[in-house]
């Protein structure tokens, strides 16, 4: 893992077109912007693993042979 410092409006550059920029700092949490291309799908990790759970658990059910 990558850990890098920033203050209030630096930017961390990903790649050539994904940007991530330092907005607010608070006392538990700071908030970042995200500029990247819209085919880039972003997600919170909790979103992204939920989804990751369903996909898994829909490939995993049993189908049933309507042939």
């Amino acid at each position: 893992m990558l850990i890098l410092t920033r203050k209030l409006g630096e930017s961390v550059i990903i790649g050539d077109n994904i940007k991530l920029t330092v907005v607010e700092i608070g006392k538990n949490q700071i908030k970042f912007g995200v500029e990247a291309p819209k085919n880039v799908i972003i997600h919170r990790e909790e979103v992204f693993k939920k989804i990751k759970d369903e996909n898994e658990y829909s490939s995993s059910s049993n189908l049933i042979d309507l042939s």
